[in-house]
């Protein structure tokens, strides 16, 4: 499994991924700062990368487009910082790797994780 960060997450995220042996790239590093979700949509799918991000359209553009690719993990909650959100999302990460690689959407926040199958 290979994550994109977006830019709403901070780039130390990588760090954190490599430290799980998860390959990891954050989109500053690949793509424009300002580039619109459906260019980061079409990155991730043509590199077979789950998007990791805070950014609710993504969501919505999966199910807009009934697209079952890419994979995007959507964080809710206000503090997205790694000490906040590590150990839950390692775990889902985890638990869930066979769905990501088939094409889902997870969404996290503190209390619960909703899972849903692409295309929605």
């Amino acid at each position: 499994m290979k994550i994109l960060i977006d830019m709403n997450l901070s780039p130390e995220w990588v760090q954190e991924f490599k430290l799980h042996k998860i390959e990891a790239v954050h989109w500053s590093e690949v793509g424009r700062f300002d580039a619109p979700d459906e260019i980061i949509i079409d990155w991730a799918v043509k590199k077979d990368y789950v998007i990791f991000t805070h950014d609710l359209d993504f969501g919505t553009a999966l199910a807009l487009t009934k697209a079952n690719r890419p994979s995007v993990i959507q964080v809710r909650t206000q503090n997205v910082t790694i000490k906040n959100l590590s150990a839950m999302l390692f775990t889902t990460l985890t638990n869930y790797s066979d769905l990501l690689e088939k094409g889902a959407l997870i969404v996290l926040d503190e209390d619960k994780k909703r899972i849903k199958i692409l295309p929605i």
